[in-house]
Order: structure tokens, then C-alpha cells, then sequence
């Protein structure tokens, strides 16, 4: 699991706030990898080589009521509006890296919020805040659906 952003730019900060809050989650498994990704873009790419799934947390402005909650996966992630997330491009580089190199993962989800603001402030905005705890949930929801599936196709 990759959480994005910038802890100095408010709303931003989105995906590196929820990974600190899932490194203490009890929900988390311990054997998913939890990875602060930053602002770092390719230099992740060594750090991610390899999974078979990646579940990417990060602000996407897609234009909502600031704190909705999006989902990506699949196409519709070739179809994110233009610089949708603050690092659409630095993740846009990193998949296709990846796919270049011929270990991009079989599945990507990205779930996040819509920001209010990516202004200086180490703090979430109100709205944003209070979808933290939905944004968890959403996030405990996809790694139960990929348990399952891994339990389901284990033979017996």
C-alpha cells in the first residue's frame, strides 16, 4: 500500500496522514506493506517492483464537495481527468515505468479525497479530516476483498 503527498501542503498530505494512521490500525494485517511514499515519483519504483497489487491513497481533485471520497482501478484510471491528483504525473510516470520493465502490478486501486486545499499547512482542512476515518474504512474494505480472494483460489 503507497500513500502519497506532502505533509506541508495541507489536503495534500492525505495519503502520508492515512498511512501513519494504518501503521497503528489493528485492522492492517501485518503482512501488508504500508510505504510512505511522499513526494519521491520513480524513486519508489524499486520499492514497489514485484507486488501483484497496489493500493495507492492520495488527494484527487476530480471537482467534488471537498472530503468525497474516489475511487480508481482498472480504466477508469487511464481516464482521470488532467492532473487530477496533485501527483498524477510522478504516478503516472512510476505505472508506466513499471510496465516498461514488465513488473507492473495485475491490479491498482487508488482511493482518496476530494482536497480543499494544497496550500502551506501540515494540517488536513475540516472536510478532508473528517473523511479520514471513511477513507480507513474504504481501505480495510479492498484488503478484505483481496484476502478473500487469496484464501478462494488457495487449494484446499
Amino acid at each position: 500500500m503507497l500513500g502519497l503527498g506532502n505533509l506541508l501542503h495541507a489536503d495534500d498530505g492525505l495519503g502520508v496522514h492515512a498511512i501513519q494512521r494504518l501503521q497503528k490500525d489493528p485492522r492492517v494485517d501485518a503482512r501488508v506493506t504500508l510505504l510512505d511514499g511522499g513526494t519521491l515519483g520513480l524513486n519508489l519504483l524499486p520499492h514497489l517492483m514485484g507486488f501483484p497489487r497496489l493500493l495507492v491513497i492520495d488527494a484527487v481533485d476530480v471537482g467534488e464537495v471537498p472530503g468525497t471520497l474516489v475511487r480508481f482501478e482498472g480504466k477508469a484510471l487511464d481516464g482521470l481527468p488532467g492532473k487530477a491528483s496533485v501527483h498524477q504525473l510522478g504516478f503516472a510516470d512510476l505505472m508506466v515505468a513499471m510496465k516498461l520493465l514488465g513488473d507492473a502490478p495485475e491490479e491498482v486501486v487508488v482511493l482518496g479525497a476530494q482536497p480543499l486545499s494544497t496550500g502551506w499547512s501540515a494540517e488536513l482542512t475540516p472536510p478532508v479530516h473528517e473523511a479520514l476515518a471513511g477513507l480507513l474504512d474504504c481501505v480495510i474494505a479492498q484488503l478484505d476483498v483481496w484476502a478473500a480472494r487469496l484464501i478462494a483460489a488457495t487449494p484446499a
